[in-house]
């Protein structure tokens, strides 16, 4: 699963490592990117075929739904081919989400702990997305955007039983222009670190750099699971 994310990402960077054409959107650095809220995705131009990066409403509205319906935030890797909600994305409306890190929450602890995750090496995180663009009963036009989740790895099983998909640069070259599914995998246990997060970021309101700051965990909880590099 993936609920809320962090992107601080200079958007020049994203540009230059696709090649991205056009202006890039306006945008601030956001750390706690909740739900119905705009940020970067790369995609590709629906008439040009040239890379964008443009700001997309997380929460996919398929261009064919008479209202906005449920508006997915995720879709399973499992069944996207199959789903009537995705199924047509997934054939030609793909995307790449880049972010600094997301989070997750393990709820066996009491309260709740967030952590957060993010590329052993530094690098921005590259999520495999769909997008969809949809017109309201007014006649303005939506794009949105969901993230694909897919089993966890080792990192992530501890604190949940999913992940977003994460792609390396070459992939996600590839599922801009081809969408092989045999992407929407697991990362390998080597690419991610993880890191208990306060729990200011339970509240979408609460924003700044600061909460992805690492902390203590909670008292009781397993100390195993953070491993001896995940901060």
């Amino acid at each position: 699963m993936c609920g809320r994310f962090a992107t601080d990402i200079p958007l020049h960077l994203i540009r230059d490592w696709f090649c991205a054409a056009g202006p890039l959107p306006n945008d601030a650095p956001n750390h706690n990117v909740a739900p119905t809220q705009s940020v970067p995705v790369v995609r590709r131009h629906p008439e040009t075929g040239e890379r964008r990066i443009d700001l997309l409403r997380w929460g996919l509205i398929p261009h064919w739904s008479k209202d906005k319906g449920r508006q997915p935030i995720n879709a399973r890797a499992e069944t996207v081919a199959s789903s009537g909600m995705f199924r047509g994305a997934l054939a030609s409306r793909r995307c790449v989400v880049p972010m600094t890190a997301f989070y997750e929450w393990d709820q066996r602890a009491k309260p709740k702990q967030p952590w957060a995750f993010a590329r052993r090496d530094r690098d921005p995180l590259m999520l495999a997305g769909l997008w969809e663009s949809w017109t309201d009963p007014a006649g303005e036009l939506v794009r949105s955007f969901t993230i694909i989740t897919t089993t966890a790895n080792a990192v992530l099983a501890p604190i949940h039983d999913r992940m977003p998909v994460v792609l390396e640069r070459d992939a996600a070259d590839a599922w801009l222009d081809q969408g092989p599914q045999a992407l929407l995998r697991p990362a390998d246990d080597d690419v991610l670190r993880r890191w208990a997060v306060g729990a200011e970021v339970n509240a979408p309101r609460h924003n700044g750099p600061h909460l992805l700051d690492p902390v203590e965990q909670a008292s009781g909880q397993d100390q195993q699971a953070a491993g001896p590099d995940s901060a």
